[in-house]
């Protein structure tokens, strides 16, 4: 199953063109996004695979280097779970303006540097997000896979304290694509190359007619 509207919608990814974060008030001059609580890890492989990448930064890469090394930017939560850890309120990867490696997430601005996709660099729910895949088993057994945009419910309690959240706005909605495009490389890592290219043909059928998203439907007089 896949949130078609959504899909085929323009939203895009606008952090450092006017995203206001994820905090209780407007941050849109911090510049976090949505960095500021750090990161969940969705399991031992993702966690293995992120040590993998901080392996990889340089000074130039990561503001915080010297407060992360021997693996000090590794925090636990109440609850056991791991989690990147905060300085000065965000995540420790998160690199100030002021910082002459640049603006932002230290695997990101790495991975770019080497060629590579930054989605390969960070924990899964960084480049995940907005995008969700959940997966439910029916009383018959049939699994059923869902996926659609990542909403203010899903970050849990927390989430509905945002002052902001970019699919509730549309100031995000101002991409030159429809997500199934822009979100590609996100898609197929998802659910693979073969339902990617089923999305595609779907969503991309003459007869197909995207439905406004709701956050750009004009409201009636």
């Amino acid at each position: 199953m896949i949130d078609a509207t959504y899909l085929q919608s323009n939203w895009t990814c606008i952090y450092g063109s006017g995203c206001k974060g994820v905090l209780d008030d407007d941050a849109t001059k911090l510049q976090h996004g949505c960095c500021s609580y750090g990161a969940h890890f969705i399991d031992k492989k993702d966690l293995a695979s992120v040590k993998r990448s901080v392996a990889r930064l340089k000074p130039e890469h990561w503001q915080n280097m010297e407060r992360g090394k021997n693996g000090k930017w590794l925090g636990k939560e109440r609850d056991g779970a791991d989690v990147t850890r905060k300085v000065n309120g965000v995540c420790i990867f998160h690199n100030d303006a002021d910082f002459p490696g640049g603006l932002g997430c230290a695997f990101h601005i790495a991975a770019l540097e080497a060629g590579e996709r930054p989605m390969d660099w960070k924990p899964d729910v960084c480049w995940q997000v907005p995008l969700r895949l959940e997966e439910f088993t029916e009383d018959d057994g049939h699994v059923v896979s869902f996926v659609r945009e990542w909403k203010r419910r899903d970050w849990g309690e927390g989430g509905h304290d945002f002052h902001w959240w970019c699919t509730d706005d549309s100031k995000a909605f101002v991409g030159k694509n429809p997500v199934y495009e822009y979100l590609k490389d996100e898609l197929t890592e998802l659910v693979g190359p073969a339902i990617y290219k089923m999305i595609v043909e779907t969503l991309s059928r003459d007869t197909s007619v995207a439905l406004p998203h709701p956050k750009m439907k004009k409201p009636k007089n």
